[in-house]
């Protein structure tokens, strides 16, 4: 069970570490909520990895990790990680939904720690 999980999780920790923006738009619902350092929003996928490719760009990644996660296969999953950039540390919340083989970020927040 876990590991079905953390192969689903695990492309978007990579995206994260990369910083790579088109990569964790991939994960995307068709709309989502983000809040970026308090620029929060209801966005498109298309929207949402724009400001975050500025984001990146801005913040260009120094690695990612999980440091919480509450899983609930077939239901909604909350994961808390900590990215770090040159700036600073962010926490970051990822808000996914799992319904069978989709796994979709439905919401996205980084707050500067």
């Amino acid at each position: 069970m876990g590991d079905k999980l953390d192969a689903s999780i695990g492309p978007v920790i990579s995206a994260l570490e990369s910083g790579s923006s088109s990569d964790l738009a991939r994960f995307f619902d068709s709309s989502i909520s983000m809040n970026i350092n308090g620029q929060q929003g209801e966005y498109s996928k298309n929207q949402a990895e724009i400001v975050l490719r500025d984001f990146f760009k801005k913040n260009p990644s120094l690695g990612f990790s999980i440091v919480f996660q509450n899983e609930n296969p077939g239901s909604l999953s909350t994961y808390i990680g900590e990215y770090s950039s040159n700036p600073g540390k962010f926490q970051v919340f990822i808000k996914v939904s799992e319904n069978g083989s989709s796994f979709r970020i439905y919401s996205l927040d980084f707050v500067k720690s």
